[in-house]
C-alpha cells in the first residue's frame, strides 16, 4: 500500500509540476515593490522561474495532505486507481459524460456571471483582466489539473477529513461543507488583487470575485466527491473549453 501511495503521489505530483510550468507560457505580473527588488538580482527570465516556488511548495504539500487522507475521506481517483492497481476500470463512460457535461454547465454559467457583471466593473480591473489572460496552456494545464490538485485534492480533502473527525460521522452535509469551504476560500483569495488594482473595491467587485470564483468550484468539487478526481479534471478542462469558445464568440 506505501509503495501504491507513492506512485500516486508521484503521478500528481508530474501532472501539478507540468500545469506549474505552463505559468512559464504567460506574463505573471508581480507588485511593483516586490518587482524592483527582484530586478536588481536577478534577470527577468530568472524571476519568471522564482515565481513557481510557491505554487511548488504549495503543490507538494496538497499532494501529501490528499494522499495520505483522500480514502479515510470517503473520495476515489479511479482512473489512477485502476492504473497504478492493474485493474479494469469501471464506469469509465460515465466519469467521461459527467466531466463533460458538468464541465460545460460550469463554462456556460461562468460566461453568463461574467456578461451579467462586465458592465458593472471599473475599467481598470476590466483592464488587469484582459492582461492577465492566461494562455489556453495554462488554463488547461494549471487551471485544470494543478488547481484542483491544489483545492480539492489537498484542501477539499483536509476538510472533509477533519469535519468527519470532529462530527464523528461522514455524511452528504460534511462533503458539502467542505466543497463550499473550499470554493469560498479559492475566491477570496483573489480579493488582494481586486485591492492592489482598485482603491476601496466596491461592493459589486467583490461579489463578482466572489460568485466567478466559487461557481466551479462548488461544480469540481461534487464531481470530485462523486465521481473522482479526474473527473474533476476534466470538468474543469471543459469549463475552460467553453469559456475561451464564448470570449471568441463574443469579443
Amino acid at each position: 500500500m506505501k509503495q501504491y501511495k507513492l506512485k500516486l503521489a508521484f503521478l500528481l505530483f508530474i501532472l501539478g509540476f507540468t500545469g506549474i510550468l505552463s505559468m512559464l507560457t504567460m506574463d505573471i505580473p508581480l507588485p511593483e515593490e516586490a518587482k524592483t527588488i527582484l530586478e536588481e538580482q536577478f534577470t527577468p527570465s530568472q524571476i519568471k522561474w522564482l515565481v513557481l516556488v510557491n505554487p511548488t511548495i504549495m503543490l507538494i504539500g496538497a499532494i501529501v495532505l490528499g494522499t495520505f487522507l483522500y480514502d479515510r475521506s470517503g473520495l476515489s481517483l479511479p482512473v489512477f486507481e485502476a492504473v497504478l492497481k492493474k485493474e479494469p476500470l469501471q464506469g469509465g463512460i460515465r466519469l467521461l459524460n459527467a466531466g463533460v457535461t458538468y464541465g460545460i454547465l460550469a463554462g456556460l454559467l461562468l460566461l453568463t456571471t461574467s456578461q451579467f457583471f462586465e458592465p458593472l466593473l471599473p475599467q481598470e480591473f476590466l483592464e488587469l483582466g484582459a492582461k492577465l489572460q492566461p494562455t489556453i496552456a495554462a488554463r488547461f494545464l494549471y487551471g485544470g489539473i494543478t488547481e484542483e490538485i491544489l483545492m480539492r485534492f489537498g484542501l477539499m480533502t483536509f476538510l472533509v477529513f477533519l469535519l468527519s473527525k470532529i462530527s464523528r460521522t461522514l455524511t452528504s452535509t460534511i462533503y458539502w461543507i467542505a466543497i463550499a469551504i473550499a470554493a469560498l476560500l479559492f475566491a477570496i483569495g483573489h480579493f488582494p488583487i481586486a485591492y492592489s488594482v482598485v482603491d476601496s473595491p466596491s461592493s459589486t467587485l467583490l461579489i463578482y470575485i466572489l460568485i466567478g470564483n466559487t461557481i466551479g468550484g462548488l461544480v469540481f468539487g461534487w464531481l470530485y466527491w462523486k465521481r473522482g478526481l479526474e473527473t474533476a479534471f476534466l470538468g474543469h478542462i471543459f469549463a475552460h473549453i467553453v469559456m475561451i469558445i464564448g470570449e471568441i464568440a463574443l469579443a
